[in-house]
């Protein structure tokens, strides 16, 4: 039994391990949302073990490791903001890393996109799915299922000459060159001198890029979140905010946060001037910038109401998900 056992484990484990590169959906002998420790897998930089005292876990399919040692591994360093629960990473080659906890969107040199799988605290850690963080750090991932290691290569940048081009380095690489000069913040007019280094890593993030969204458009989310909801928790705050993105992408309502809070009757602050008297606080901000970057926590909810104020026949009618702090938050 004891030799079964560790066969099946042994299984397991080639498995998941097998799907760290895929990034596919989620396996099914791991439950959504629900971590996986992966004790028994093996990390190593450039070959030679190193001690991760903060063990390593799958998630929907996905290895995740704490972020702040796998930025030490690869030369970067990290701070960690507690209050906005927030991590900020400078690479070894100048790049700048920040996420989130829960938080699907990445910031990556100011530009945002979207991660397969949102960082996550655990025990007072921020765990970030390896392989794209590596990526992000300018490291490959290479795979050995059957003895259950994942092996962070450290690359060096390239370096232009007259006999070695951008041309040459995108055959070799398999990157076109569009995405060279996307990586090292060039664009397709710039002259690339001799001895220039170029990054050769192409982040699978750059896949999914998110639009960014304009000042007024955070600060008029923070402000009807402040009339609305300023003296809830965060995670009510968040969820406020989240109503309004959720009409903002459902058919049934107009398609931009502007248009949403000021049509219809459910939002009287910004018809009766409490919301241009709003000043928000920081955790309203950060619950509005939060959902801004896909943190959300009433996924189709696309009403909000307190219970005890609201009656009739219309709210009890609604399908309400969740009930966070005085509101409940429905569809």
């Amino acid at each position: 039994m004891i030799r079964e056992g560790r066969h099946v484990n042994r299984l397991i484990i080639t498995m998941v391990l097998g799907m760290l590169l895929l990034c596919s959906g989620p396996l099914s002998i791991v439950s959504a949302g629900e971590a996986v420790p992966a004790n028994a897998v093996t990390i190593k930089q450039n070959g030679k073990i190193v001690k991760m005292t903060d063990p390593a876990f799958m998630l929907n399919g996905k290895l995740y490791a704490p972020a702040a040692r796998i930025a030490e591994l690869l030369g970067a360093t990290s701070s960690w903001d507690k209050i906005n629960e927030e991590a900020t990473i400078h690479t070894a080659l100048g790049d700048t890393i920040i996420m989130g906890n829960e938080v699907p969107v990445v910031y990556f040199n100011e530009d945002r996109y979207r991660l397969d799988g949102a960082p996550v605290l655990k025990d007072g850690r921020l765990y970030a799915p390896l392989r794209q963080l590596s990526e992000l750090l300018h490291a490959e991932v290479q795979l050995n299922a059957e003895a259950d290691v994942v092996d962070l290569i450290t690359v060096q940048p390239v370096v232009i000459s007259q006999e070695y081009g951008l041309e040459d380095i995108s055959k070799e690489q398999g990157s076109s060159k569009s995405e060279l000069l996307k990586r090292n913040e060039l664009d397709g007019k710039a002259v690339i001198q001799s001895g220039t280094k170029l990054k050769i890593v192409i982040p699978s993030v750059f896949d999914k890029p998110i639009k960014p969204y304009t000042e007024s458009e955070l600060q008029l989310l923070a402000k009807i979140t402040m009339v609305e909801a300023g003296y809830e928790s965060y995670e009510g705050q968040l969820a406020l905010a989240n109503v309004i993105l959720n009409r903002v992408k459902s058919a049934s309502f107009p398609d931009t946060i502007r248009d949403v809070i000021y049509s219809g009757k459910q939002f009287p602050p910004a018809h009766n001037g409490m919301l241009d008297k709003s000043k928000p606080n920081a955790s309203v901000l950060r619950a509005a910038k939060d959902a801004l970057n896909g943190k959300n926590n009433v996924k189709d909810a696309v009403y909000f109401f307190n219970p005890n104020v609201s009656k009739g026949a219309f709210w009890s009618s609604l399908d309400v998900i969740v009930t966070i702090g005085h509101h409940s938050f429905a569809r």
